[in-house]
C-alpha cells in the first residue's frame, strides 16, 4: 500500500492515497518549556489517514515528550494540535483516546496480574452497552455484551496468532509476546491513529521482521495511520513511507527513507560532526 508521497511544503508529506481526505493528525508551530529549558520547539507534522510515518532521532531529541504532547499527557507551552480537524486544547488523554488516537509506551505498562483477554477488554471497554447495575447483577445484557466483548478479543489476539495465551497472566508472556500484547490493547480503543513508542525494543530480528509485517497488516486492515518511534533503522527505512528527524527538540528533517538516509544533517546528527583533515 505504500506509494508516491506528495510534498505538502514545510509540514512534510502525504502519501497521494490520503490528499482528498482530513489529515488525521496536524501540529502547527507545537512546543514545550520545562522551566527554562525548551524541550521541543516548532514541531510541525501532518500525517494522512493511512500514513506509516516514523519519528526518529538520538536519545534524548525529544521524541517521547512528543508523544507526551499528542496525548495530552504533557500541556503544549505553544502552538496547537489537530485529530481528525478537531483541535485537542482542554482535553483530557480520556477524552483524546475516545476521540481516536492510542498509544503504547517505552516502558510495558499492562496489567500484569490479570489475564492477556483481560487487558484486551479493559481496551474494549467503550464498546460495553450495560450499564453499572446490569452489571452487577448479572442481567442478560451484561453477559450479551460480555460474550461480544470476548469474541472481539479473540479476534484481535488473531492478529498475533496469541489466542491460545488468552487465559495466561499477561506478566507471564515472554518479553515480545507483551510488548505486541501493548499494541492490540491499544488497537481495542477503535483509534485512527496509533502511536508506537519503540515498539521493537527487546526483539530478536525474526520477530521485528514479523512486527514489520503486521503493522502494515493492521494499518491495511483497519484503514488507519500509525506513528513510530524506533532506534531500530531496519523497522524504520522498511516500513515508513515519511520520517521525520527530531533533534534537540526540533525537526531537521523530512523525507522518504531513500532522503532521510543519505541527508547530511542526519548523518551528523548521529554520529557527529567529521573534523576536517
Amino acid at each position: 500500500m505504500s506509494e508516491r508521497l506528495h510534498a505538502l511544503g514545510p509540514k512534510g508529506f502525504i502519501p497521494e492515497r490520503d490528499l482528498d481526505k482530513t489529515p488525521v493528525l496536524e501540529t502547527h508551530h507545537l512546543g514545550i518549556d520545562f522551566g527554562g529549558l525548551t524541550a521541543v520547539n516548532e514541531f510541525e507534522i501532518t500525517i494522512g489517514r493511512t500514513e506509516i510515518t516514523g519519528l526518529i532521532g538520538p536519545n534524548g531529541a525529544g521524541k517521547t515528550t512528543v508523544f507526551n504532547l499528542l496525548t495530552n499527557v504533557y500541556k503544549p507551552t505553544r502552538g496547537n494540535i489537530l485529530l481528525d480537524g478537531v483541535s485537542t486544547a482542554g482535553k483530557s488523554t480520556a477524552q483524546l483516546c475516545r476521540m481516536g488516537i492510542a498509544r503504547t509506551f517505552q516502558n510495558i505498562r499492562l496489567f500484569k496480574d490479570m489475564s492477556v483477554i483481560d487487558n484486551i477488554l479493559v481496551g474494549l471497554h467503550h464498546e460495553m452497552d450495560y450499564s453499572l447495575p446490569e452489571a452487577v447483577l448479572r442481567l442478560p445484557r451484561f453477559w450479551r455484551g460480555e460474550k461480544i466483548a470476548r469474541k472481539r478479543a479473540m479476534e484481535l489476539l488473531g492478529i498475533f496468532r496469541m489466542e491460545d495465551t488468552a487465559e495466561t497472566p499477561a506478566g507471564s508472556l515472554p518479553y515480545g509476546a507483551q510488548r505486541r500484547l501493548e499494541i492490540l490493547r491499544a488497537l481495542a480503543t477503535n483509534p485512527s491513529i496509533l502511536l508506537l513508542d519503540e515498539p521493537a525494543a527487546g526483539m530478536n530480528p525474526s520477530e521485528t521482521a514479523e512486527l514489520m509485517e503486521n503493522i502494515r497488516r493492521i494499518r491495511d486492515t483497519f484503514q488507519i495511520a500509525v506513528l513510530l518511534i524506533e532506534h531500530d533503522m531496519s523497522l524504520v527505512m522498511g516500513i515508513c513511507e515519511g520520517i521525520a528527524v527530531l533533534n534537540f527538540g526540533q525537526i531537521i528533517a523530512k523525507g522518504t527513507p531513500e532522503e532521510i538516509r543519505n541527508n547530511p544533517a542526519v548523518i551528523e546528527a548521529y554520529l557527529g560532526k567529521q573534523k576536517e583533515v
